[in-house]
């Protein structure tokens, strides 16, 4: 059956089907966007034999999903017949919602069931109007948006709360079976208290980027309505309820405006702080001293200090009031992470109870954040923390050869101002990504492959350190290094040339009089260095002459759409790195992107620009010269990315 009244919108990538995709996928999306509108989608990737788990599927979904985000339908792979499979993907999701939700019945809610064909890719929906119709209605009229960051984030905001939370657990020496019950009741105590008339709740803008101060606003829980709905609310007008702070909306505290487009992201949204605090100070009709009740313990008693540190970020559009944001966004979300942290907190209670901390990651390819909860007793590199990004990756759809969900990947809270990511936090005085907003190639038709991810700008004299004429090829390999250490895959300081000569010396490829020397070195030596200091592993290309470099540009394209890095060009001449080339494989026309660390002026992008420092380069420009010499050989040192999360 078909509604021709009905379409759905795809407000994330275009969803891409192929052999290896999860056979079930929930789909994501939000009560206060149009109905049938996917925003992302999560693997299901706990199933029996038969179904999926919901319990450990909605325990994992419950965490990662910011509050104001739904599980809305889910998609299958298959080949059997669409319109059975669809009512089986509607069940899946109309079951994974009600756990989620804990409750029983979802009579009239709208439920998406997607098909999609494992060989074309071609995906077909339908919808469920109702638990209580048995029949599905196909929906024809799909439309996929071009730039969904707008469509979240040009009326959307994100609420962020931190709450740390201390409990102290006394429970008899002689009965540590009771200590499961009495941490439990501490648990439900706090839950409690977040819904206490008295407890009270700050809302500010912690990220304002104009000359208005905005004053926090204060809602008390008296003011607060637990059995109300979030609806999918229009902007309200802001003088009309200047009165009444609870109905002011989130958008009083947001920017007015988004000029530029790259600002509609989850690293540039609008972030509202609300903070939690306990009003034990309010009038009372009676005069009354402080007291203090002491209860002796009949028995010898043990104390635990149990430590969490919950922070809980929501997503909501910019009309709904903020007693609905506290308490149908924030207050959920608090409890459901109390709750998650109780359930890993309680099987080690006695013995060493875990250090958790929620992180927020806005990974690529998802136009929101997801949330997750790091056990901070193991080391990043330890195999349960890396079982466990592997398995977000896997959820998420995220490649496994780049680290995407490691701390350092985490959106930064910390900074009033501008929220932004940690590799922003070192504070790095260096040159970054030059090339970006660089003139045209001048290739008619090519294709461009790029560098992925950002990198610094190493080049002669940097650091008050001369090594005009023999040390470009330190400064391509401390550029390829500093963009390992940006994308997370590395620690390691950038080394210095003594410390690449140190490198090498180590490992016997040099004497021990080649440190503190003037010695040229090349790709195999940089290679070597690479293997040494990070584990990469590099793939070497050869050609003996600039006239052949053409020929390679396929296969450097490649390069870049693959494994990302930058390229060192050396061989019987100077060194140079690439980042990218413009190629047009049906004329053979390339240009190559070079960062020359040859130059020996001042930092500055301008500069470096119009000077040709970084440019792309034709291998015979206009006027017949050769940027590559046809009488030298050269050898491409093409890292590769490290197979890990």
């Amino acid at each position: 059956m078909e509604k021709n009244n009905r379409s759905i919108r795809i407000e994330c990538p275009k969803l891409l089907i192929t052999r290896n995709e999860s056979d079930l996928q929930w789909l994501i999306g939000s009560p206060f966007f149009p109905p049938l509108t996917i925003i992302s989608t999560f693997r299901c990737i706990h199933s029996g034999s038969s179904s999926p788990d919901f319990l450990k599927e909605s325990e994992e979904i419950r965490t990662l999903l910011l509050k104001g985000l739904d599980v809305i339908g889910a998609l299958i792979v298959g080949k059997s017949d669409p319109q059975k499979t669809a009512v089986t993907a509607v069940e899946a999701a109309r079951n994974l919602r009600k756990v989620l939700s804990g409750k029983t019945n979802l009579e009239n809610e709208e439920i998406i069931g997607a098909v999609a064909d494992p060989d074309t890719g071609d995906i077909r929906f339908f919808v469920s109007e109702n638990e209580r119709s048995a029949n599905l209605d196909l929906v024809n009229s799909v439309s996929y948006d071009a730039n969904p960051e707008k469509f979240l984030w040009e009326s959307g905001c994100l609420l962020l709360c931190q709450l740390p939370v201390k409990l102290p657990v006394c429970f008899p020496v002689n009965k540590p079976s009771d200590v499961e019950g009495i941490f439990s009741r501490a648990i439900e105590a706090v839950i409690a208290k977040l819904k206490d008339p008295n407890v009270v709740y700050m809302v500010e803008a912690s990220n304002k980027a104009s000359l208005d101060v905005v004053q926090p606003v204060i809602l008390r829980g008296a003011d607060l309505d637990f059995d109300t709905t979030a609806p999918n609310i229009e902007p309200l007008d802001e003088a009309a309820h200047s009165s009444e702070q609870k109905l002011l909306p989130c958008g009083h505290f947001c920017l007015k405006s988004k000029s530029t487009p790259h600002l509609f992201s989850a690293k540039n949204a609008d972030i509202l702080q609300v903070s939690v605090l306990l009003n034990r100070s309010e009038k009372s009709p009676k005069r009354s001293a402080p007291a203090v009740e002491y209860f002796p313990a009949m028995e010898e008693t043990r104390l635990l200090i149990v430590d969490f540190k919950l922070e809980v970020l929501c997503y909501a559009v910019q009309g709904i009031p903020l007693m609905h944001a506290i308490s149908k966004l924030i207050i959920p979300g608090l409890i459901d992470q109390l709750i998650s942290m109780k359930q890993t907190t309680l099987p080690n209670l006695l013995t060493q109870h875990p250090e958790l901390h929620p992180y927020h990651f806005c990974p690529p390819g998802i136009a929101h954040p997801v949330t997750v909860i790091y056990e901070l007793s193991y080391g990043e590199t330890e195999m349960k923390q890396v079982d466990a990004r592997r398995s977000l990756h896997m959820r998420l759809g995220l490649p496994f050869d780049r680290p995407l969900l490691r701390i350092a990947n985490s959106l930064d809270f910390s900074i009033k101002g501008r929220s932004s990511t940690s590799s922003t936090r070192k504070g790095s005085s260096l040159l970054k990504d030059v090339h970006v907003g660089i003139p045209s190639s001048g290739v008619s038709g090519g294709i461009v492959s790029l560098v992925q991810g950002s990198y610094e700008y190493y080049h002669y004299l940097q650091d008050g350190f001369d090594d005009s004429g023999w040390g470009c090829a330190y400064r391509s390999l401390q550029t390829i290094i500093s963009w390992f250490r940006l994308q997370h895959y590395s620690s390691v300081d950038v080394p210095s040339h003594r410390e690449i000569q140190q490198s090498l010396v180590d490992i016997g490829d040099k004497d021990p009089a080649f440190i503190g020397s003037r010695e040229w070195i090349g790709a195999i030596e940089l290679s070597f260095v690479l293997d040494k200091l990070l584990g990469v592993s590099c793939k070497v290309i050869n050609v003996r002459s600039g006239s052949e470099l053409p020929e390679k540009c396929r296969e450097l394209a490649f390069h870049f759409e693959t494994q990302g890095t930058p390229i060192m060009i050396g061989g019987g001449v100077l060194a140079y790195t690439l980042l990218g080339v413009d190629y047009n494989e049906a004329t053979g026309e390339c240009a190559y992107l070079i960062l020359d660390p040859h130059y020996t002026g001042s930092d500055d992008v301008k500069k470096i620009v119009n000077g040709g420092w970084c440019g792309w380069k034709k291998s015979v420009d206009s006027k017949g010269k050769s940027f590559f010499l046809q009488d030298k050989f050269y050898n491409l040192l093409l890292p590769q990315r490290p197979n890990m999360v």
